[in-house]
């Protein structure tokens, strides 16, 4: 058992970056809570720098991993640059050669998997990556000033959460298991109304649905 951190960047008073009304930290937070949900179900240990709405200092994320202590520390965002000039997802980590970089690797290909361009893991000089002592990660998922992109993070939100945990158990050698009452984004269910003995009568039913905006067929079949 492993134990992660996640940090849902900004919050509180720093809505991060914003667009059309969207805010980074609400985004972040929903994906963060649903990563940890998803690694805690797959028997993880995962703690929060924050798990509502509230300000975090930089400085209060890095003492609270290096107070806590961790296997790894996944720092989540959302990029921004200019509106609709760029997409995709980046992973960052402080250095090369280290576990963060196997992680941030497993990581980014999955949510380029998704459908996300890649923009690749980065080395950077960022608070949380640098002053903490455990192996760091901060995943950019997607630009918040891009519309491609909100749209994807909002039609596989599940399957991003499902990335980001699947990337970090298979960091410690394990796999995925999701439970049977959580649904992916490509779910879906078959409605079938009834069965007529008189065809005519399955028909008139066929054309009310139809009449209604639903797809339908008629299947004849023995008892």
């Amino acid at each position: 058992m492993a134990k992660f951190i996640i940090d849902a960047g900004h919050g509180g008073n720093d809505p991060g970056a914003t667009y059309n009304g969207r805010k980074e930290s609400t985004d972040v937070l929903r994906l963060a809570l649903r990563v940890g949900q998803l690694l805690q179900e797959n028997g993880q240990t995962v703690l929060y720098t924050r798990e509502s709405d509230k300000s975090v200092s930089l400085s209060e994320r890095s003492l609270f991993e290096n107070k806590n202590g961790c296997d790894y520390f996944v720092s989540i965002h959302r990029n921004a640059y200019q509106p609709e000039a760029a997409k995709g997802v980046e992973t960052h980590i402080y250095s090369n050669g280290s576990s963060a970089e196997q992680l941030a690797n497993k990581v980014n290909l999955e949510l380029v998997n998704i459908g996300f361009v890649d923009r690749k893991v980065k080395v950077s000089n960022f608070h949380v990556l640098r002053e903490t002592k455990n192996p760091a990660v901060l995943i950019e998922v997607g630009f918040i000033d891009n519309s491609s992109d909100n749209k994807l993070f909002d039609s596989k939100f599940e399957a991003i959460a499902q990335g980001i945990a699947r990337g970090c158990l298979k960091q410690m050698g394990k796999e995925l298991i999701v439970s049977n009452n959580t649904l992916d984004d490509d779910t879906y269910f078959r409605v079938i109304c009834g069965s007529y003995k008189d065809r005519s009568n399955a028909i008139k039913q066929q054309n009310k649905l139809k009449e209604s905006g639903f797809d339908s067929f008629l299947e004849a079949y023995n008892k």
